[in-house]
This record gives structure tokens, sequence and C-alpha cells, in this order.
């Protein structure tokens, strides 16, 4: 090779290397000068611990998406009623008006059935079933497939793990107490409870304390010892059952206008589901650090009795709950997809978590 040709490729290499160094930054510049300002409405009340404020919590989410995207994408949060009302925020994306909101898929039912096996499922799986089949055994796919027609995306954004049954004034003994009990409870349990003769209604957060305490329902159901004892329901009904059938993993929703979504770049899509995905795991961590502490002081310092349900009721309430789940599947071909992809997947983790956990079951809840 001569002298001058390898002058020349040397000359050439240096510029463009030269370019390409000189290009990133350029490239890096122009994609973050691309902004975008979002509002997240929410489901719940202003101050609710993990529903708005804390660790995994929403406006948590909002820090990370923020901080992540260097204030690319900038998320203004409004908690229920500082904009829209409590339950209104299915609608509001839909429209477009709002980009996002935070809640629970089950809130939806009235508009669509099939949307509440992606917040729990009665007697259905725990955290660790739940979010696999979302992540890793169809969920999250069909999860879209239900809200596609509605022009909505959605994502798990946070998780309270097993929740409690409720508040009670009188302890449940019998299922034929439920005939007529007037009870805060959302979801599919509450058609389960309805089935039985419960009147089940559906309450913001704010609304539980108030309508216990004056009598206008006679039990209610919110989240676990923690986030209940925050609400002084302890105050209004001192009987806690605490079998979780209803609520064994209740995932929270993040809800996205899938044209304001689909005008995301990339990145920040992938930090929106990141940031996501870290507080799923976040809330419920933390929740599993308040939750004891909570129930302690609850039955030590407030004379709340807390105690399981009688296995009768339990037994009524589960096949109440697979009748209900198995008519309506029948009443409509994408609930019963939605269905069988979580049933089958249930009956593959539940054989694991049998080995995995069994032992630790029988050891510390004595089953």
């Amino acid at each position: 090779m001569s002298l001058s040709r390898r002058k020349f490729l040397a000359t050439a290499a240096v510029s463009s290397t030269a370019g390409m160094i000189m290009g990133a930054p350029a490239i890096a510049r122009a994609q973050s000068s691309e902004t975008f300002q979002w509002r997240m409405t929410n489901a719940y009340g202003p101050g609710s611990p993990f529903y708005v404020e804390g660790p995994g919590s929403p406006t948590d989410i909002i820090r990370k998406i923020n901080t992540m995207s260097g204030g690319r994408l900038n998320l203004q949060h409004f908690a229920a009623g500082e904009l829209i009302p409590a339950f209104e925020g299915f609608e509001a994306v839909q429209s477009g008006t709002i980009e996002m909101n935070a809640a629970n898929s089950y809130f939806w039912s009235g508009t669509t059935f099939a949307a509440q096996y992606f917040t729990t499922v009665p007697f259905g799986m725990s955290y660790m079933g739940h979010m696999a089949w979302l992540y890793h055994g169809g969920g999250l796919e069909l999860w879209q497939e239900v809200y596609e027609p509605y022009g909505l995306v959605a994502l798990p954004m946070n998780n309270t793990g097993v929740q409690m049954t409720g508040w009670f004034r009188e302890p449940i003994e019998d299922v034929n107490q439920l005939r007529g009990l007037r009870m805060r409870i959302p979801g599919l349990a509450g058609q389960v409870y309805a089935a039985l003769g419960v009147d089940a209604r559906v309450l913001p957060g704010g609304e539980i304390f108030p309508a216990l305490e004056r009598g206008v329902i006679d039990a209610a159901e919110f989240v676990g010892p923690y986030q209940d004892r925050r609400l002084g329901l302890q105050n209004a009904a001192k009987f806690y059952h605490t079998t979780g059938w209803h609520e064994p993993a209740t995932t929270g929703e993040l809800l996205i206008s899938k044209r304001h979504w689909d005008s995301l770049p990339d990145d920040l899509q992938m930090i929106v589901r990141s940031a996501c995905q870290a507080a799923c795991l976040e809330s419920l961590t933390w929740s599993e650090a308040v939750n004891g502490e909570a129930l302690t002081d609850l039955v030590e310092n407030h004379g709340v009795t807390a105690a399981v349900l009688p296995d009768p009721v339990v037994a009524a309430l589960r096949e109440a709950t697979f009748d209900t789940l198995e008519t309506e599947a029948n009443a409509d071909p994408l609930v019963r997809k939605i269905h069988d992809s979580y049933m089958a997947f249930k009956a593959k983790h539940d054989r694991w978590a049998g080995v995995s956990e069994g032992l630790w079951h029988k050891d510390i809840l004595g089953v």
C-alpha cells in the first residue's frame, strides 16, 4: 500500500469517527427537543397512601418518568375530584381529553366485564402468579385486546398483594347473614356477594368511612390493615375478617389514550413501561412492610377482632365465584378467551406454587 493511500484511509477514518462523535449529540439533542405535557387523573382521593402518594404510587411513577425522560415527558397528577370525579377516568381518557388515568380495571366492569381479570380474580392467583400471567402468560396482550375498541392502552402500575375481606358491625358466622347486608365492595367480588343476597355498592375511598359510620352501609372492604386504619374504618366497625378470598393480588391500572401513546417515541414508551413495572414491585414490598404492624396495632390498641371467615361461608363464596365466572364467560366470547387463559395459567402455576410454597403455607398459615 502506498504512503499516500495510507494517509488517505487514516484521514477518512478520523473524519468518519469525528462525524459519529459529533453526530450522536446532535441526534440526542434533536430527540430531547420533543417534549410532552400530559395529565394523569386518579380514581383515589388526595393524599391516599399507595394510590396517590408513597413508594410505587402514581406520583412516584410520575417522578420516575420525569427523571428518566430528562423532562421530555412531564406528567401532572390530579387526584379524584381535582379535575374529574373518581370514576370518570375511563371516559376522560377514551375521549382524549386526559392522556392517563390511575385506577383499577374492575371499576370499568359496567363497560366491559372482561377488564376485571386484570385487577384480580376471587380465589385466583397470588401476586407472583398474577404478574407472571400478565408479563409471561399472555395477560398483557389480552388486556390490550379488551381495550383496543375503546382506543385505550393499559399497563399494570402497582399491586397491594392480598387484601382483607373487610369490616363488619357483626362477625359473619353463617352464610345467611349475607342476605340483605349492605356492603361497599367493587369488582367481581361484588357480583359474587350479590349472588348470595348482598346489596353490593361501589363507593370511592373517601366516602367509605362516613357511609359505614352513619349506617348507610353495614360492611365495607377497602385494602388492608395500613390503609384501612388510615381511613379510620376501625372507628366505625370492630369486626375485621381477614380471609382475602376476593382480592388475592390487586393490580393497579395505568390507562392511556392510544392516540397519545402512539405519539410517544419508543424510548419514552419504554420509560413508562419500566417505571410502572418497577412500581409493581415497590408498591407490593411497601404494603408487605407496613401491614403487619398495622394489624397488630388495630387488634391490640383499637379493640378490633380479626378473624378468618368460617369454612362454610368461604365454601359458599367459592361456589358463587365460579358460577359467576362461568356464566359471564359463556355469555361473551372475549370473556371466555380471557377466562380460559387465566385459568389455564393458574392451573400450571398452582402446581408449581404447591411445590415451592406448600411447606410455607402449612407452617405459617396452618393450611
